[in-house]
């Protein structure tokens, strides 16, 4: 049984698409869209191919048409390409995004899996990367083998005393530097993290054509040559 596991999409297509085929399952963390200007085909991807979707935080956000609050940074380059979104969707893409669940259970022959976009603490909004301790603290009570999370858009494998934690990383918007399209693979209990080049030139090509602004558009042009290696500073020129 190989499960292909993804998180933070982020509405890039390029990078969606060099995803492997060869897959029994597939489960995904939640944040199919922002942030990139090609939702629908992540869309239509992921309600064909996921066996198991929870909801993220800007799955949410777009669903209830929630402004972005931010001035600044990612905030506020989500504040200018929801909207394009919102003009972009169907209404079965809303359905679609406002029906996934916060939380699920998934099983294979194998394992109990627990499937959330952040932490069993605040299943949208808070980030937890490889802490262990922070991690044993909000698994209390999770009856399950592996804890599967995106969010932080930084891969990671735990092995903790009775569960294993797993992010795979960011498929459309890595943030460690490395801009090569994030996901694991969890094959007969055995987890690997993997990357895989896309086709960067064509994910900005798709951005410069679409209606953003120029400075969102440098600005996301940016992240992902860099793999989201910048700081506050290099991130607000743009603005």
């Amino acid at each position: 049984m190989r499960i292909l596991v993804l998180a933070d999409i982020h509405s890039n297509w390029a990078a969606l698409n060099a995803m492997p085929v060869e897959f029994d399952r597939c489960i995904v963390l939640g944040d199919l869209v922002d942030y990139g200007t090609n939702p629908l085909p992540c869309l239509d991807w992921v309600r064909r191919h996921a066996d198991a979707c929870v909801r993220g935080n800007h799955d949410h956000s777009l669903a209830q048409r929630v402004p972005s609050p931010g001035s600044s940074g990612y905030r506020r380059l989500a504040g200018v390409v929801r909207p394009q979104h919102w003009e972009l969707m169907e209404p079965q893409h809303y359905k679609f995004l406002a029906r996934l669940p916060v939380t699920t259970y998934f099983r294979d022959d194998l394992s109990r899996y627990f499937l959330i976009h952040a932490t069993p603490r605040d299943p949208m909004e808070e980030y937890l990367t490889n802490d262990v301790e922070g991690w044993r603290q909000r698994l209390v009570d999770i009856d399950a083998d592996f804890v599967c999370v995106g969010h932080s858009h930084l891969p990671f494998h735990l092995k903790l005393e009775t569960h294993q934690v797993l992010n795979p990383g960011s498929v459309g918007q890595p943030r460690d530097g490395d801009w090569r399209a994030s996901y694991a693979m969890i094959e007969d209990g055995n987890v690997s993290l993997h990357r895989v080049e896309y086709d960067l030139d064509a994910a900005i090509s798709q951005i410069r054509a679409s209606r953003i602004p120029e400075w969102a558009q440098r600005l996301s042009e940016a992240i992902l040559r860099t793999g989201g290696a910048l700081t506050k500073e290099e991130m607000n020129s743009f603005l």
